[in-house]
């Protein structure tokens, strides 16, 4: 599976969010995924799935739980495919700043 078809599902970015912020536990993450997405905890599980099966995270056992936590090594493909293409929004952000200097 493509990285962008990996992160072009809400769901998953949304974890995806949640990992950058560091790990948390399956049932964490379930836990707001449910909540903010009105889904089951088997959907949860087949999102988280999908993440580790992608090379998105990882996980680990402690005790009972499952520990998730985000791979960065496919994030930073992703953002080394979208460096060529940086020239368009870039020359659109430094204008902005130079305006927002300005007080416009």
């Amino acid at each position: 599976m493509h990285a962008f078809e990996i992160l072009g599902d809400p769901v998953r970015r949304r974890i995806v969010e949640m990992l950058a912020d560091g790990e948390h536990a399956a049932g964490q993450i379930g836990e707001v995924i449910q909540r903010e997405f009105d889904i089951s905890q088997p959907a949860v599980s087949a999102h988280l799935r999908v993440l580790r099966e992608n090379g998105f995270a990882s996980v680990r056992a402690a005790g009972a739980r499952r520990l998730y936590a985000i791979e960065v090594e496919p994030l930073q493909q992703v953002d080394q495919w979208l460096q060529p293409y940086r020239r368009f929004w870039n020359q659109h952000l430094d204008a902005l700043g130079v305006e927002v200097v300005r007080g416009k």
